[in-house]
């Protein structure tokens, strides 16, 4: 899922400011889920929201979900995958198809 060039880069850049010692995984956990309220905070007031910090803040999660990952020793790939085919057997198409309803409503 996330490119060799893009851990690489990553790691160095932790490496470089000594942080790992930071990244336990309950503080990662709670970074992911303080940068995914910053994603939030730019669509509260409307649906026009400032694309470059969309991105900015969208970058900000996905670089806590890889560090957490990394740190967990989990492959991201693997993990969305099985839970993919999970979904896939909550929401079958012929019942999913085009509808928001929850799983156990269908």
């Amino acid at each position: 899922m996330t490119s060799e060039r893009v851990r690489q880069a990553l790691s160095e850049f932790v490496r470089e400011r000594d942080w790992a010692q930071f990244h336990t995984p309950e503080n990662l956990a709670k970074s992911i889920s303080i940068e995914a309220a910053e994603l939030l905070e730019c669509f509260q007031w409307d649906d026009e929201a400032d694309e470059a910090r969309v991105r900015e803040e969208l970058a900000d999660v996905v670089t806590y979900c890889i560090l957490l990952s990394e740190k967990l020793r989990v492959d991201l790939d693997e993990i969305v995958l099985e839970k993919l085919a999970l979904t896939r057997a909550k929401y079958p198409v012929e019942t999913a198809r085009g509808r928001s309803t929850k799983y156990d409503a269908l």
